[in-house]
């Protein structure tokens, strides 16, 4: 579990320092904050949305817009699970207002100083940045009336960890919306063993039958999920990422496009009782 934090903690601090994307291996993907609105925009941001944030929280990582369907009200503590740049907190923030409150942890030290740094722009007051694990984040007890993270738990090697600690900070009646990458059948062992396809956010996630139940085994109810999309470049036979993929795992282009069916992106609420 250890060697796959550090991969991942090393290949995100590149990304907070370069602001590429995890899912390319050269430099085109979100080396300008053009791109990275235009992937953006693709997941559910808004014009509005994106426009309002600094230029640099959006490192075109996610695969959704948690906040958005989170129904965030006034007052509210949000907690983001691997909040990167700060995108979804700097977001959460607007919508909960002076009185509430944003923590945002994560594990990279990296993205911690830049998502500080995009704080002091805008002198936001009432968020919070904390260098931590999303399997044992530093946050008390019931403290959470929300949790959000967005394409981060696949990165995990202990998913379930991960759901038990965001039942154990909410509060009584709290709830979870994550955003995350899901599969529909069972990864090829060539693909499992690529460190582009972990990074990636491909590799690391588990069967959607699965990560329901760790979700439900964590102690959540009221599970519902609030949107399912196809996700990924599989069927983009030149895209960069996808031909990285073909070389490093031996499998041909065809056979990546059609287990690219089976990768979605996945909304989920969950309600802690």
């Amino acid at each position: 579990m250890e060697d796959i934090r550090d991969v991942v903690r090393d290949k995100y601090g590149e990304i907070a320092k370069t602001r590429t994307s995890c899912c390319d291996p050269g430099n085109s993907c979100c080396g300008s904050s053009n791109r990275a609105d235009h992937a953006g925009k693709g997941i559910g941001y808004s014009d509005q949305e994106l426009g309002s944030i600094p230029t640099d929280a959006n490192l075109g990582l996610g695969c959704g817009n948690p906040t958005a369907l989170a129904a965030l009200r006034d007052g509210e503590v949000v907690v983001d699970l691997g909040s990167g740049g700060g995108i979804d907190c700097f977001l959460a923030a607007k919508q909960v207002g002076k009185s509430g409150k944003v923590i945002g942890v994560d594990m990279t030290a990296d993205m911690i100083s830049l998502a500080r740094k995009n704080a002091e722009k805008v002198d936001a007051e009432n968020i919070e940045f904390r260098l931590g694990e999303i399997e044992n984040l530093p946050v008390a007890d019931n403290t959470a009336d929300v949790v959000i993270s967005n394409c981060v738990i696949n990165l995990s090697p202990d998913k379930q960890r991960v759901f038990s600690e965001a039942y154990r900070i909410l509060k009584s009646g709290g709830r979870m919306m994550v955003s995350d990458i899901v599969l529909h059948k069972k990864i090829p062992d060539e693909l499992e063993k690529s460190v582009n396809a972990y990074v990636g956010c491909v590799a690391g996630a588990m069967l959607k039958t699965d990560y329901l139940k760790a979700i439900a085994d964590a102690g959540f109810e009221e599970i519902n999920i609030m949107g399912e999309d196809c996700f990924g470049s599989f069927g983009e036979t030149l895209d960069p990422y996808v031909q990285s993929l073909a070389k490093e795992s031996n499998l041909s282009i065809e056979e990546l496009r059609e287990f690219g069916k089976s990768v979605v992106s996945i909304k989920i609420e969950g309600i802690k009782k």
